[in-house]
Parts: C-alpha cells; sequence; structure tokens
C-alpha cells in the first residue's frame, strides 16, 4: 500500500477568478498548477497547516473559510489526499517564493492551465457550486 500524504489547498477567490499557482522547477510535478499549500505536519490542524503554508510558500496572511471539497490522486510516490478549503488574503498580494508563477483565473480561463492531477476533482468541485449558486439565483 502507498504513503498517503495529507496535505490542504487554498481556493482563493476574487472577483469571481480563482487563484492557481504554478510548481517550481526541481519540485515533484514541475510545472503543474495547483492551489497553493502544503503538508500537514504533526500536531497541526487542516486549518493551521494552511495558514502556515501560505506564510511559507506566497509571503501572505490568510484566513481559513469553509471546507470545499477532499480529493485523493494515486501518484508514483505515493497517495495525495488534498483537503481545499476557501481562504481571504488578509496581508500582501502573495508573491512567489516556490511557484514560478500565479494567475487569477476566471471560470472560461481555468483548464486553460495544466492542474495537477489531485487538484481536479477540486476545480470540478467549484464549477459544480457556482453552478448551483447561479441557477438558486434566476
Amino acid at each position: 500500500m502507498k504513503k498517503i500524504i495529507h496535505v490542504v489547498g487554498a481556493v482563493f477567490i476574487r472577483d469571481g477568478k480563482i487563484l492557481a499557482a504554478q510548481r517550481g522547477e526541481g519540485r515533484s510535478l514541475a510545472g503543474y498548477w495547483e492551489f497553493p499549500g502544503g503538508k500537514i505536519e504533526d500536531g497541526e490542524t487542516p486549518q493551521q497547516a494552511l495558514v502556515r503554508e501560505l506564510r511559507e510558500e506566497l509571503l501572505t496572511d490568510a484566513e481559513v473559510g469553509d471546507f470545499v471539497a477532499r480529493s485523493e490522486y494515486e501518484y508514483d510516490f505515493g497517495v495525495v489526499r488534498l483537503d481545499a478549503y476557501l481562504c481571504a488574503i488578509l496581508g500582501t498580494a502573495p508573491r512567489l517564493t516556490e511557484h514560478q508563477a500565479i494567475r487569477w483565473l476566471s471560470a472560461a480561463e481555468i483548464f486553460d492551465v495544466q492542474w495537477a492531477p489531485a487538484d481536479i476533482p477540486i476545480i470540478e468541485e467549484l464549477r459544480r457550486r457556482l453552478e448551483v449558486s447561479k441557477t438558486a439565483k434566476a
């Protein structure tokens, strides 16, 4: 049985667009796009891990909100279990430290980038929620 790697990802939404971060060179899955975040350390809650990771990766403070969805994907190095949460930026705008780029993607652009496989079910859940929200408003 492969090792389970429990990670958290931040879903930032601004003006109807979702923040995507491109993994840097020399890292596993280099060049793929993802929700920023990282591994949950021993003794951390998912929310604590996300706040810590966002400070480290994007040099910004964030408020962690509602749980969005969980996905699991089996890579050759292990099974990634990704828990995604809605987040709000509290501090300065995100800055690159580990990623090579960030983009705010509209619904029409969301698949213009190559997402890491573990992140794709989260995108699908966000799209479903947005469609339900539009229908409820109609």
